[in-house]
């Protein structure tokens, strides 16, 4: 005896829709620069639920999680489009505050007329501003949207109070026929009006004579709150007494009473995690190459989402995300390159479309965009102003001259050393445009004596950290575009051992010692603040909670019942900021011909790669090695195992 399955499946169908979802990533991936690995698997994920919905038990939950600026919503209203599943999409805002009508997530499906159990897409974004727990881990005491828990638990949304409000509109509804039948005896039994000339028909004597129909308005209301399977216009045009028994008959059915479910969905949540993110807060940060901060972003893992989430939601609601989480990383320098050069193509493209007239752009404007333009942590918007800025507003001025000496040619190209746009019409006439970028501006505002102090405070950062962990820094600047002049010497990331530890601590003291021994300790500036803070942080770990200073042993780093005495430990900490900072003078003050070369072709440049870095160190006794952004400095630990004897 064979066993027909519940679900028909359509081969042929299932495969056309492979095609097209195959087709539609090609397209994404097209569209979006960056960002493949993500679309790769989103398609992937996703996949099910296109191809076959009737199988699926519980809802897809996929989580995107990134910074700003990088895709997230666009990529889905996107897919949707491509997919054709705009009338069965909605985007849901949640938040804590009372910014919005609806209270819960059931109400916003319903408004959106998803609540029907059929497939739909459900993106649920910027999810970041909805938390259930303070910064203290307490819970809120906030009662909106909590049916949004249930919806990612199971996928079904209870009829809250479905029983009273069927019951309630079912008393209402028949004491309402009721009364229409009164006033409909009464007129009845009234004696018949005299004959109106000016109404010969007699329409509207006896209008309440004739049979009651619902009506469109009663008729959506009766659908929706009895979730009856007539249409609209049916229900409309059924008489009083029809619609009662239909309505009694479903209540006694008890199904009108059954959660809706939403099995079938495709449920999307996508936010900005600042708190797996940790340089997310970076906004005004245009100097730190987009590569460095991507090799950060690579080293977030689902462990650092879901502990992320577990700042801003209960335990429990953090298991229902689920474990599908799609990390985004940072951009790539060659990313914002593309994204460059493909919008200036389309720059090129429509204007030939519209005006027929063909626009040369050079590499140097590309250069110029990049480097007034992107702020790798704000993603691709800051690119889009800048292009706009940078080209489309000067090349207006440019059409306008074109226009009228019927020139159909330009060539624009950048001169930095003057800051112009220079534009060559068909080999005719040259037109210069003065122009310097916004961030250009602010780097050429730092004075010749304030990169000096820069430059000689992060070239004793670069000395120190290229002594004692062999490495030259990812980045080395003196000048950046910021109002206060700060400079930087870039690490790597660096495990943690004591001797590591050390090693950090005499890396950020350099900076101020550099300066006290070229400019005297009198000239020596307040830049070293950050520096002497981190420094005595490591220094407070070191002793009170890692216990590396065998004087003190205990974990003073306890709070609460089984706090210790700080004080205890607070000359410890002085001496060894002591001890390490004059070991760090006599490491610098040992390579002074060192100190002093690299300050100056520091000052000279405003920026040093790490290969010149290593090149300046070779010139002075020193090798450096040049390690790749996402390089962990970590002892061998492997082979000291392996050679260890007893």
């Amino acid at each position: 005896m064979s066993i027909q399955p519940k679900i028909n499946i359509n081969l042929e169908e299932i495969n056309t829709k492979k095609q097209r979802l195959e087709q539609v990533k090609g397209e994404l991936k097209h569209e979006f620069i960056g960002i493949d690995y993500i679309i790769e698997e989103l398609v992937d994920y996703i996949q099910i639920w296109y191809l076959m919905p009737e199988i699926l038990t519980r809802p897809i939950i996929v989580n995107l999680w990134g910074m700003t600026g990088v895709g997230k919503t666009d990529l889905i209203r996107k897919l949707v489009s491509k997919l054709e599943y705009q009338d069965r999409f909605v985007e849901v805002e949640l938040s804590n505050g009372e910014s919005t009508w609806n209270s819960t997530v059931s109400s916003i499906l319903e408004t959106n007329g998803i609540n029907d159990a059929k497939p739909a897409i459900i993106l649920f974004d910027e999810i970041q501003r909805f938390y259930t727990i303070d910064s203290e881990g307490k819970p809120l005491l906030n009662t909106r949207f909590q049916d949004f828990w249930e919806l990612l638990s199971d996928g079904k949304l209870a009829k809250r109070d479905a029983k009273e409000s069927i019951d309630d509109y079912l008393q209402r509804y028949l004491y309402a026929a009721m009364q229409r039948q009164k006033r409909k005896q009464k007129l009845k039994d009234a004696p018949p009006m005299p004959p109106d000339p000016t109404n010969p028909m007699g329409v509207g004597a006896y209008a309440e004579e004739e049979e009651a129909t619902v009506g469109v308005w009663e008729a959506q209301s009766l659908k929706k709150i009895f979730d009856l399977k007539e249409s609209v216009a049916d229900i409309a045009e059924m008489r009083e007494e029809d619609v009662l028994r239909m309505m009694q008959a479903t209540r006694e059915k008890k199904k009108v009473y059954e959660p809706i479910n939403h099995s079938k969905s495709l449920i999307i949540i996508s936010g900005n995690l600042d708190e797996a993110y940790s340089m997310a807060n970076e906004t005004g940060e245009t100097d730190i190459e987009a590569d460095i901060f991507r090799a950060y972003t690579e080293k977030i893992t689902i462990v650092d989402i879901k502990n992320a989430l577990s700042r801003k939601f209960k335990p429990e609601q953090v298991a229902r995300f689920g474990n599908i989480h799609l990390i985004y990383k940072s951009l790539r320098k060659t990313d914002f390159e593309k994204l460059i050069a493909e919008e200036l193509r389309k720059i090129v493209k429509k204007n030939k479309e519209h005006f027929g007239v063909d626009i040369e752009i050079t590499e140097n404007l590309n250069q110029l965009i990049y480097q007034n333009g992107v702020f790798p942590v704000q993603g691709v918007r800051p690119v889009f102003s800048s292009i706009t800025d940078i080209v489309e507003a000067n090349l207006s001025k440019l059409l306008f001259e074109a226009f009228m000496g019927n020139l159909m040619h330009i060539a624009m190209d950048y001169d930095f050393d003057r800051k112009k746009i220079v534009a060559d019409l068909a080999g005719k006439k040259m037109i210069e445009l003065d122009y310097t970028g916004k961030i250009d501006q602010i780097r050429q505002d730092n004075s010749p004596d304030m990169i000096a102090s820069i430059a000689v405070h992060e070239a004793g950062h670069a000395i120190v950290y290229g002594i004692l962990l062999g490495l030259a820094p990812l980045q080395l600047k003196s000048r950046v575009a910021s109002r206060y002049a700060q400079g930087f010497a870039f690490p790597h990331l660096i495990h943690l051992s004591k001797e590591n530890i050390i090693s950090k601590i005499k890396i950020y003291l350099a900076g101020g010692i550099a300066e006290e021994i070229i400019f005297g300790e009198d000239k020596a500036t307040i830049s070293r603040s950050f520096d002497r803070e981190e420094a005595t942080s490591m220094i407070m770990e070191y002793i009170r909670k890692y216990g590396f200073d065998k004087n003190f042993q205990a974990w003073y780093a306890h709070s609460g019942p089984y706090s210790m005495d700080l004080s205890v430990t607070d000359w410890a900490i002085e001496r060894m900021m002591r001890d390490l900072g004059t070991e760090t003078r006599e490491l610098l003050e040992t390579n002074l011909n060192f100190l002093i070369g690299l300050s100056k072709e520091l000052a000279q440049k405003g920026s040093l790669k790490p290969i010149e870095v290593v090149k300046i160190a070779e010139g002075f006794g020193h090798t450096f090695a040049v390690k790749e952004e996402n390089y962990l400095h970590l002892a061998g630990y492997e082979k000291l195992l392996e050679e260890f004897k007893n």
